[in-house]
């Protein structure tokens, strides 16, 4: 695990068409200066993983608006201030893939466990089922879904110690434990970064076992 000087330094190394597991619910927990150092990184052609599609002109929304997103993978694409996404969806220069907000979670954590595949009940009878596995079990109408991995993966934590331990400040915790688990390289920012063994290990919500690149930004 390294701790980073700067942003720029912790997304060093993102290629081209790379899948990227953004945190955040809305703007709760997203790494808004950690986008910010993949839009001056340059990187492009690719698949972003989050909650929603952008807020307003800043951090996802910016992403998507300097044109460096092919494909954005959510459950939630459009809210009032989702102007970018709508925008560059109905021009067509953006693929999406809505995903129900549990099976998005649950599709990360299988990544995470290993799990190959599993069914699920949510989205049968819909659009969502279109060119999926369907099966029956115990007389209930079940989905095949398959995990969701990334390349990358971007995270905003309360605090992390120098081995990577992280905690979590309140609903800012959403998205970012299962993308933990769920990405090839994990980066976190964190309004503090402390000595190993500050962090009581009771209260350690992500093992720094799972995360590669911590940087302290301060907001």
């Amino acid at each position: 695990m390294r701790v980073c000087a700067d942003t720029d330094e912790a997304v060093a190394g993102v290629e081209d068409g790379a899948t990227v597991l953004v945190g955040g619910f809305g703007m709760a927990g997203m790494p808004v200066p950690l986008i910010d150092a993949l839009i001056r990184h340059g990187a492009t052609d690719l698949t972003v993983v989050s909650n929603n599609a952008g807020n307003g002109d800043t951090g996802l929304a910016a992403l998507l608006a300097a044109g460096r997103v092919r494909t954005m993978i959510c459950s939630f694409p459009r809210q009032s201030d989702s102007w970018v996404f709508d925008r560059l969806y109905r021009e067509g220069r953006i693929e999406l893939e809505v995903v129900p907000q549990g099976n998005l979670a649950e599709r990360m954590r299988a990544a995470g466990a290993g799990i190959g595949a599993f069914f699920c009940p949510t989205g049968v009878g819909t659009p969502l089922a279109e060119g999926k596995e369907v099966r029956e079990i115990d007389g209930r109408t079940y989905l095949l879904e398959y995990p969701i991995k990334g390349d990358l993966a971007l995270i905003g934590a309360h605090r992390a110690d120098r081995a990577g331990n992280l905690v979590y400040r309140r609903t800012a915790r959403n998205f970012g434990p299962v993308m933990a688990t769920a990405a090839t390289t994990v980066v976190a920012q964190v309004s503090e970064v402390v000595e190993t063994g500050e962090i009581d290990p009771e209260v350690v919500v992500t093992p720094g076992i799972y995360v590669d690149r911590v940087v302290r930004v301060t907001t």
